[in-house]
């Protein structure tokens, strides 16, 4: 999200060890690096961020409220002991403050450079149900199962732990602690898995550089990427041990092949290479429980909530009324809301159970609609199971819809500003221009603006990228590809309208801006019915 890979192709990164709330040191030392060596596109902290002392909170309490802020964009993991749970909101990341960002109890992070760092906060779980401070091999094994599925999988770039793996010293030069009661078996076997080219763990107090070794058997394996694991000790330690570790790593997605599988001279066999028997049961090889799209964080609470329809019903106010306890209440009017008095019905064109279709007012076409939940949801990451698949149904019908006409869809989300979801769908006609156009000219358009807009890895929920409360724009092709920038601050409110009315798309710039576009409402009465009438052969609300 910080990096250009249209300005270079090498991820120019920091790493840290425990900050232990010690943030001062750490961004004055960062600042000083930065004027040396910098600039740094992003700094990644491992093991205990926060500190339990009043000092410690006092200075958070500065970044938080945005009287100080880090000079580098810093991705943290999670609580690592019971004591420093309290300091995160929950398990889905989120941005904690100006240029600080929890990451979450798991997940995959890929820039739009390629760069793809996978992350576990905190402990190995002892026991069942896990703390909030824990991970679980329930958690390992559905990070693991989607990344490693495919054929074409050859690791990822970076992997990020608070606990060392155990058993990382073996075949290398031994580390300065005790390794009889050192590290986890589990994030040994998760490094073995997904085979990172750079791994940094923390918490136990010391600086370990282990030589590179290979993730293939030699004569029998084709070659692969070496790693190398980072430990890295606790900010502002007495002993002065290094805590700061800096690199550039070039995307091994960008890499040819032959210069990826480069072996450095020191290189050793694999530690993690053991005996069927000697190796742990961390439960990789069992049916992961949960869906393979399904990898970054356990979201099975919130997405068991949502509507209980007893069938289909055509207005909203009936629709699971004192049923739907964590259902959102808007706090003031909603022009949204379809049982709100403030919604202009007249430009309704289907409703669902849980959704309803709208034709856009000021439209940048005459078929643009929006996709729109009937209870008052902020954004897509908020929505329950039940309303998430009929908003999916509703896609479904508007493509085949679209192709009928001759046209591609593309939807897009501003979760910015706005305070009930609104899902811009916008039909571009196949003649104009190709799918990856379209793509470029997003990609293009936020980079003038100096916006970095990532590519979503093929099957990664939007809800794993962006937990609720994250403001971001989201944009979606009709090949699924899909394109997200995390919202920091001054995002232009008109950008999804102003790309798709540009001269390489549509070419109606005068429409950029929906108010310059407003019909009377006999004209939005006679456009509604047209298209209201034209869609009802794919409404499948008209099944019951």
């Amino acid at each position: 999200m910080i990096w250009s890979p249209a300005l270079t192709l090498s991820v120019c990164s920091l790493a840290c060890g425990d900050v232990e709330g010690r943030l001062t040191a750490l961004f004055t030392r960062v600042q000083t690096i930065q004027k040396k060596a910098g600039p740094f596109d992003l700094l990644l902290c491992v093991g205990e961020f926060f500190g339990s002392t009043p000092e410690a909170e006092a200075e958070w309490q500065q970044y938080k409220t945005g009287a100080k802020k880090a000079p580098v964009h810093t991705y943290i993991l999670g609580a690592a002991s019971q004591k420093a749970a309290k300091s995160f909101p929950s398990a889905d990341g989120c941005e904690l403050a100006d240029n600080i960002t929890y990451l979450g109890r798991r997940g995959v992070f890929t820039g739009v450079s390629g760069l793809q760092i996978a992350y576990v906060s905190g402990r190995e779980a002892l026991q069942e149900p896990a703390p909030a401070h824990c991970f679980t091999s329930k958690d390992l094994s559905a990070l693991v199962a989607p990344l490693t599925g495919g054929s074409k999988f050859r690791g990822v770039d970076v992997l990020l732990t608070s606990q060392w793996p155990r058993g990382v010293w073996q075949y290398g030069n031994p580390p300065e602690v005790n390794t009889k009661f050192c590290g986890s078996d589990s994030v040994a076997d998760l490094a073995d898995h997904l085979k990172p080219r750079y791994h940094f763990a923390a918490l136990e107090g010391a600086h370990y550089e282990r030589l590179p070794y290979r993730n293939h058997v030699i004569l029998q394996e084709n070659a692969q990427h070496v790693s190398r694991f980072i430990a890295l000790a606790a900010v502002g330690n007495p002993a002065k041990k290094k805590y700061l570790y800096a690199f550039n790593i070039v995307p091994m997605k960008t890499m040819e092949p032959s210069e990826l599988v480069k072996q450095p001279q020191d290189v050793t066999e694999n530690p993690y290479r053991r005996t069927a028997k000697d190796k742990p049961k961390t439960g990789f090889n069992a049916t992961p429980e949960e869906p393979a799209g399904q990898f970054f964080f356990d979201l099975s609470q919130k997405q068991g909530a949502g509507f209980r329809g007893r069938g289909r019903k055509r207005h909203s106010d009936e629709d699971g009324r004192g049923r739907e306890q964590q259902q959102p209440q808007p706090t003031g009017p909603c022009w949204f809301c379809l049982a709100s008095p403030q919604v202009e019905k007249h430009l309704v064109i289907s409703i669902g159970t849980h959704c309803y279709l709208a034709l856009a007012k000021g439209s940048l076409t005459p078929h643009h609609m929006l996709i729109l939940p009937i209870g008052h949801y902020q954004s897509v990451v908020e929505l329950s199971s039940e309303v998430l698949l009929e908003m999916e149904k509703y896609k479904s019908a508007l493509k085949s819809f679209y192709k009928s006409k001759g046209e591609r869809c593309v939807l897009f989300e501003r979760n910015y500003r706005s305070q009930h979801l609104q899902l811009q769908v916008v039909p571009v006609p196949l003649d104009r221009c190709t799918t990856e156009d379209i793509k470029e000219a997003f990609m293009v358009q936020a980079q003038e603006q100096q916006m970095e807009m990532m590519e979503i890895p093929e099957h990664t929920d939007l809800k794993q990228i962006a937990p609720p409360g994250t403001p971001y724009f989201y944009v979606e092709l009709d090949s699924g590809e899909k394109l997200y920038y995390r919202i920091q601050k001054h995002f232009p409110l008109q950008f999804g309208r102003e790309v798709l009315a540009s001269e390489a798309l549509l070419n109606i710039p005068t429409r950029a801006d929906w108010r310059e576009c407003k019909q009377s409402r006999e004209e939005e009465e006679a456009s509604c019915k047209q298209l209201r009438d034209d869609f009802q052969p794919y409404d499948f609300a008209w099944e019951d």
